[in-house]
């Protein structure tokens, strides 16, 4: 399939009332298993916890009510993306232009244990034109990422980050807009660019987005911004031989409390939060048939991210379980998002760090957080630094994460103009 513009074919989400009823026996069917007095998260999630979720699951929680808001909510539309080597995908996406004809656009790429529901609050923001023309405004494409929501999954092996931004790539071109940006957000990584569009991304939100800097870089990408702090560079922490300059400062300026809160929190998830890769890395069909047959196991698995990847976020029982049920019910089934894990740890090669401008977004109960030192490059031209918000930036803090991206991309900042005629005022 080419690139070339065409009208796009709404999208509605509507899930076969088979499949809602095959959940609901599979729920009242389900099996728990026991749990230690005494035990408390360090073990997984309580038994108390899945129990209440699966009972509102049972009886109170109304998937069609969640499925009409998020319909009215979400403009969506559905299209075919040709994936070299992979044929065509029918990715689906959030597409909702600003008022503003010269808005920036801006692709969001979401990461796992997400979905394109992460665009939702942040998107009436982002559209937002300003009455005195002090930010800019933005035309946002959200897609799910083959594999996830209701996208098609990849049929062969091989579907690594390249082909993920090639997909990304593509959608933006057919849309319209052949210089854009990226914003990913959750999942692993995150980050914007931008040309005539921008990109904003998180988790592997921020690998796809990184690599379209690589890929598509300086002609259709001319920025990119991300909230997960990651060196660019060098595995962290850094050497003598990877990065002298960082290193030798590192030695001579202490550490602030916070950076050392960061280190614990940093060594708590390699530690102790860390599984869930090694097992998605390495055999992601194996853990895929628990995901795919169990909705209580596919519950318990993303909950427990939910939970201890934010920073003591409320989250209300309902709206985790819409976030669940996206996944329960998608195009591919849940067990296709883990396969995304070990086709990147398998990649034959890694590009080479983005050479156009960087904003990076620093919140202290990322799963990652490194001192803000670390972070630097030549290409870093933004940063913020916020004292609340974990890993789920745009559904925790959306307010404080589109302001960093009205100072990055708005009048007086870093890469104000950077997008040829789409100063988006």
């Amino acid at each position: 399939m080419s690139t070339s513009h065409g009208p796009e074919v709404p999208y509605a989400i509507s899930i076969p009332d088979s499949a809602i009823n095959a959940l609901q026996q599979k729920l009242a069917l389900a099996t728990f298993p026991d749990e230690l007095k005494g035990a408390t998260w360090d073990y997984g999630v309580p038994l108390a916890d899945v129990k209440r979720l699966v009972t509102r699951w049972k009886g109170g929680y109304d998937w069609r009510a969640a499925e009409k808001q998020l319909n009215e909510e979400l403009p969506q539309f559905k299209r075919t993306i040709s994936v070299d080597g992979h044929g065509d995908l029918g990715i689906h996406y959030v597409h909702k232009k600003s008022s503003v004809k010269n808005a920036i656009p801006l692709l969001f790429v979401h990461g796992w244990p997400g979905s394109f529901i992460e665009i939702r609050k942040i998107l009436p923001l982002l559209i937002t034109a300003s009455p005195d023309g002090s930010f800019p405004s933005f035309h946002v494409v959200a897609p799910s990422l083959p594999g996830f929501g209701f996208s098609d999954a990849p049929t062969r092996t091989g579907f690594g980050a390249e082909q993920y931004a090639e997909a990304c790539h593509k959608l933006m071109l057919s849309l319209g807009y052949d210089e854009y940006g990226a914003l990913s957000n959750t999942g692993l990584p995150q980050y914007l660019i931008v040309d005539n569009s921008v990109t904003q991304g998180g988790d592997w939100g921020w690998l796809v987005t990184r690599y379209i800097g690589c890929l598509y870089g300086h002609k259709h990408a001319k920025a990119w911004h991300t909230n997960f702090s990651r060196p660019e560079q060098y595995n962290f922490p850094p050497t003598l031989t990877s990065s002298p300059y960082i290193y030798l400062t590192s030695l001579v300026k202490p550490y602030t409390e916070a950076e050392k809160e960061g280190f614990k929190r940093t060594e708590w998830f390699l530690g102790k939060g860390f599984g869930y890769n090694s097992l998605q890395s390495t055999k992601p069909q194996t853990i895929g048939y628990s995901l795919a047959d169990s909705p209580v196991g596919l519950l318990a698995w993303i909950y427990e991210k939910l939970v201890e990847w934010s920073d003591g976020y409320k989250w209300d029982d309902d709206e985790v379980l819409t976030w669940i049920s996206i996944y329960a019910f998608s195009t591919a089934g849940p067990a296709a998002s883990a396969r995304i894990y070990y086709e990147v740890v398998n990649m034959k090669r890694e590009l080479p760090t983005p050479t156009i401008p960087k904003g990076q977004s620093l919140f202290p109960r990322e799963i990652l957080v490194v001192p803000k030192a670390w972070l630097w490059s030549p290409q870093l031209v933004f940063t913020s630094e916020h004292d609340k918000g974990g890993h789920f930036a745009s559904h925790e803090m959306p307010v404080e994460l589109v302001d960093d991206l009205r100072k990055m991309f708005g009048k007086g900042g870093p890469c104000a103009g950077i997008v040829k005629g789409r100063e988006g005022y």
